[in-house]
């Protein structure tokens, strides 16, 4: 016993037991819910609560979706405690001793034999086939928003058996016998007197582990229309599996002559199979571009650039990053190799400036769309747009002219793309995994770059009495390899008694074998031969990305196109959402455009 405020206090202690159901209701498939009703007034509040016991609640699928799915909402939501505003007049607890049967009557549900706008209809579910009101072969096909109406019940009884009659015998009452030139003739082609159809006689009749439309596949043209639906729905429902999935799937049930083809026809134009098996369409390979064709100027005149890397150098007890940067020849494939701190800007032209030093100023540089060569071409822009007027007038001539290829293009650098990979491997087989340090790096770097100065120049021929072969070195040094004697020729062969026409003597000797030998060499396309038609405008592309899975790749409009010297359409602008891509035309793929 607790005393409160002076008082005694002995709720804990009262208990009211109470009848909570009737026996027949005391089941756990009941529901019990606990009403209570409140009142208030200035002079005293009330409440009553009520338990109220109920059966299983009735089906909500009685109703139309829309009530249905309202009905069965209400019913989830209101399995605990509920709030609900009720009148004065109906309160009960405004007498705080109301029994319930004055409580307010409950509507009565109408039965399924009263019809109401809010009770689902009864409807038919079921194939009605009208063989005169179908489209023949000959008409035109259907339309990509079409779709299969056909429905697919299963009562848990096997499929019945069809009354077939033979239609191969020239005394068939089903009809003319089957042509000898029909590829339906070793199909035993028998008709479905149920279903009007025709269907396959074959050999496996006999057969009691198949289902009846297994060894009687229904016999379908390709070219049909309704063909075409079953295709896309077997295609929609094999999540756009290949075309040999496709046909197995459908020659469970039906036969298609002709099938493989009208299926491949079918995904060729199916955007979501063009996802996951489109290829780029690739133009024909583009004639060889000027700067390859620089003839008679000296080397390096034309000149292709790209960095490879990173290796690892020992500086003391640590170790640090080095790159590598080439500079190729775009027309005698003579390289230059430097080596790099960093891949910054400044580490970049710092490299430019000993390449022009002991090379020459190129005429044009091609590069990719790096940040340091990006950021190079800039200062250098900035730098000449700070000069003078009366200096720009002088230099004007001798800027570099620098042409960038479109991002994730590989291929628009396979000149030096080659090289590069040459030096990779002869870095490889000289170092393995052995550190060394940044001056043995360069060392080997200059050598390996005399090895690649010294292969020759188009085929070798084993023949005594043929030419020495021209190499990049017979240009640059005047002897095919540098660990070779300089070349001397006889007085009789030079151009005049004078010496200084040597050199003179040697770079003809060279352009002479160069033209002769190697230019025809390069006649040939070796890949990429078809035409393909060019991206237009509006094209829905699926740009390549090898760095993420195929199904991460994104999809975008085309809105502009570069085309090169041949007219065709090398690479193109493609908008992703609310960002613009650059890419070649052999990193996007082109795919159907999707139904209006």
């Amino acid at each position: 016993m607790e005393r409160v405020g002076g008082r005694t206090t002995l709720l804990q202690s009262i208990a009211l037991p109470r009848c909570y159901t009737t026996p027949e209701l005391d089941s756990s498939i009941c529901q019990r819910e606990i009403h209570v009703f409140c009142d208030a007034s200035e002079q005293a509040y009330g409440s009553v609560a009520y338990l109220r016991t109920e059966s299983p609640k009735s089906e909500s699928c009685r109703f139309k979706v829309f009530v249905g799915t309202r009905v069965a909402e209400i019913q989830d939501l209101t399995a605990g405690d509920t709030w609900r505003y009720v009148e004065s007049a109906s309160n009960p607890a405004d007498d705080i001793s109301t029994s319930p049967d004055t409580w307010p009557q409950t509507p009565q549900l109408q039965t399924d034999e009263t019809p109401t706008d809010e009770l689902k209809k009864p409807h038919f579910c079921g194939l009605t086939t009208t063989p005169s009101h179908l489209p023949d072969a000959n008409s035109s096909p259907p339309s990509k928003t079409s779709s299969l109406p056909l429905s697919r019940v299963n009562t848990g009884r096997p499929p019945a058996v069809p009354q077939l009659m033979t239609i191969n015998k020239p005394n068939s009452p089903a009809g003319k016998p089957v042509a000898k030139s029909s590829r339906l003739l070793k199909l035993s082609p028998e008709f479905d007197i149920n279903n009007q159809l025709i269907r396959v006689g074959g050999r496996l009749r006999h057969s009691d582990a198949l289902e009846p439309d297994t060894v009687h596949p229904i016999v379908l043209d390709a070219k049909h229309p309704i063909t075409f639906l079953l295709i896309q729905d077997y295609d929609e429902q094999l999540h756009h599996a290949g075309p040999e999935r496709v046909f197995s799937e459908m020659r469970r049930k039906y036969w298609l002559p002709g099938g493989r083809e009208a299926i491949r026809r079918f995904q060729r134009n199916c955007q979501e199979c063009q996802k996951w098996r489109g290829r780029p369409q690739v133009p024909k390979m583009a004639d060889l571009p000027p700067s390859r064709l620089r003839i008679l100027k000296p080397a390096f005149f034309s000149t292709g650039v790209d960095c490879f890397g990173p290796y690892s150098v020992k500086i003391g007890r640590r170790s640090e990053k080095r790159w590598g940067i080439i500079f190729k020849c775009m027309t005698t494939r003579a390289v230059h190799i430097e080596l790099l701190s960093s891949m910054d800007t400044d580490s970049f032209l710092l490299s430019m400036r000993r390449f022009i030093a002991r090379r020459g100023k190129p005429f044009e540089l091609i590069s990719d769309q790096g940040t340091n060569f990006r950021g190079g071409e800039r200062e250098l822009r900035e730098a000449f747009a700070t000069l003078t007027p009366d200096l720009q007038a002088q230099l004007a001539s001798q800027q570099i002219h620098w042409k960038f290829n479109p991002p994730n293009a590989p291929h628009f650098g396979g000149c030096w793309e080659r090289e590069i990979r040459s030096v990779k491997q002869a870095l490889q087989v000289t170092l393995g995994a052995q550190l060394v340090s940044a001056e043995v790096l360069h060392t080997l770097l200059v050598e390996i770059e005399g090895i690649l100065n010294s292969k020759p120049l188009g085929y070798t021929s084993a023949d005594i009495a043929d030419p020495d072969p021209i190499t990049p070195n017979s240009l640059l040094i005047g002897r095919p390899d540098a660990s070779l004697p300089q070349v001397v020729y006889p007085a009789s062969e030079l151009l005049g008694a004078k010496r200084w026409r040597h050199s003179q003597l040697l770079a003809d000797h060279f352009w002479r074998h160069f033209i002769r030998f190697y230019l025809p060499s390069l006649q040939a396309r070796q890949k990429w031969n078809a035409e393909n038609p060019d991206l237009h405008l509006g094209k829905t592309v699926l740009i390549v990305d090898p760095q993420l899975p195929r199904s991460l790749w994104p999809v975008g409009k085309v809105t502009s196109v570069s085309s090169g010297l041949d007219g065709k359409v090398r690479s193109a602008e493609v908008k992703v959402g609310d960002k613009t891509y650059t890419r070649p035309v052999a990193r996007l793929i082109q795919l159907p455009e999707l139904p209006e």
